[in-house]
């Protein structure tokens, strides 16, 4: 789904927070349920109490009194009659009346006998009771009473209502009828306020502990994607959990590892490569002897070659390493100096764009960097190249375009490996050794920046270094 989060803290926050206020909604029904059901119990409690206490009052009355006292206590909620007989059909027998009735019967003294006619919705007036005031009716009762006053009240309901009847020791029955009072409509405000400050609380809570938790896995993504281009890149703080804290040792400790053997086989090479330069060295000075001037000649060439591919692999492994220090460089001033070179040697060079501001970069790495590649152009692609210099506020971007066949874009990636050269595609004879640009990449992810190339066969090569703008 498109809308839901990308990233891993985002997905649990998101998680955590649809729980919980799913939790919160069913807690707030649950306990406004609850709420209602306690109030009717002790209503319903209360007024079995209240119908125990009035029928032991007229119990013990005499019987010229009943009829007075019967007025008097004929408030409402509770009506009174004694003139209905004891009912003997149109009994209430469900659970909740006889509940009812047990209760009341509890209350009342021994002997007296009581039995539920309706429970909840009954219609007074069929038992010759008189409804209560329009204050303690239905609210659906007095909108109907508003629609058509002409209807007689004869028929209506009203809810929560209760009628029963208790017979005195001396035979007189009394008749009740009790109006229970409608659940309050209100919302429980401050309820309402609890829970939300209850959830704005866990919600913050819940963010910072995942916040908390997948900062080192945010920390760890970085450090892996730049493992590749800095292997010196100082290592991951071993902070957080347990299991992330063995996981930032476990990469620390690969890092390391790498670093050891990319060093121990780049001082493997160097000292082949430097050891092998004192035989060519002893070569070179028995050619001065007794030696056919052709086969000199020859012998000579070979052991040039063999020299300048030493060199060239010294350079290579020396390309990446961070020896030299970063500096403000003067990148306009340093690309007019590469390109002199370059036009010396009889390249026809165009260039465009300035950098405005001074560049913090290693001055002679990046002068290797632009040479090789200004130089590549020009073996490969011709004597005509284009140097372009577009500027931004986070990096610097220069542009070297050629005009020679171009490489097939399977290609592109492969003339980054070491001693890989396109003979066959792109030179007009054969030369180089292959470490032109893997030396020129290798100085361009050392500034912490990339080189890329883009080309199309026929219309060639352009190559794109991107460099960091930092602080000068």
């Amino acid at each position: 789904m498109k809308w839901l989060p990308r990233t891993l803290f985002g997905q649990i926050a998101l998680a955590l927070f649809v729980v919980l206020v799913v939790v919160q909604m069913l807690g707030l029904w649950l306990l406004l349920d609850d709420r209602g059901r306690l109030n009717y119990k002790l209503l319903a409690e209360y007024s079995a109490q209240r119908m125990a206490g009035i029928a032991t009052v007229l119990d013990l009355a005499e019987p010229a009194e009943r009829p007075l006292l019967v007025k008097a206590l004929s408030v409402q909620p509770t009506m009174l009659t004694l003139s209905l007989p004891w009912a003997t059909e149109n009994i209430d027998g469900s659970i909740d009346a006889q509940n009812f009735a047990s209760e009341a019967r509890r209350q009342l003294a021994a002997g007296l006998q009581v039995q539920m006619l309706a429970l909840e919705r009954v219609d007074p007036l069929l038992l010759g009771l008189h409804p209560p005031p329009l204050a303690h009716r239905d609210k659906r009762d007095h909108d109907d009473d508003d629609k058509d006053e002409s209807k007689p009240a004869r028929g209506k309901f009203f809810a929560r209502t209760y009628i029963a009847q208790i017979r005195l020791h001396d035979g007189v029955v009394v008749t009740f009828h009790h109006l229970l009072p409608m659940p309050s409509g209100d919302l429980p405000y401050r309820l309402i306020a609890l829970l939300v400050l209850l959830g704005g609380a866990t919600t913050g809570l819940s963010i910072w502990a995942v916040r908390r938790l997948t900062r080192p896995l945010a920390r760890f993504t970085q450090a892996a994607s730049g493992l590749a281009k800095n292997l010196n890149q100082a290592p991951m703080p071993e902070v957080g959990p347990q299991d992330v804290r063995q996981a930032v040792q476990a990469f620390n400790t690969m890092q390391r590892d790498v670093r050891r053997l990319v060093d121990t086989r780049a001082q493997a090479l160097s000292a082949v490569s430097h050891d092998l330069r004192l035989p060519i060295t002893r070569m070179r000075l028995r050619l001065e002897g007794d030696v056919a001037p052709e086969l000199r000649e020859k012998m000579q060439r070979d052991l040039g070659e063999m020299d300048a591919m030493i060199g060239h692999t010294l350079d290579f492994l020396r390309a990446g390493s961070d020896t030299e220090a970063l500096v403000a460089v003067n990148l306009d001033a340093l690309l007019d100096s590469v390109i002199e070179d370059m036009e010396e040697l009889g390249a026809r060079i165009t260039r465009e764009g300035r950098c405005n501001q001074p560049l913090k970069a290693r001055p002679h790495g990046l002068r290797r960097c632009i040479a090789n590649l200004l130089d590549n152009a020009r073996f490969y692609g011709g004597d005509s190249i284009r140097v372009s210099v577009e500027e931004t506020g986070t990096e610097v971007r220069i542009r070297i375009t050629d005009q020679g066949p171009g490489i097939p874009e399977s290609e592109l990636e492969k003339v980054f490996e070491p001693y890989f050269r396109l003979e066959s595609s792109r030179a007009r004879h054969t030369g180089g050794t292959g470490l032109g640009l893997p030396i020129a990449k290798a100085i361009a992810e050392a500034h912490g920046g990339s080189l890329s190339l883009q080309s199309k066969p026929g219309e060639g090569v352009t190559a794109c270094i991107h460099l960091p703008r930092r602080a000068a």
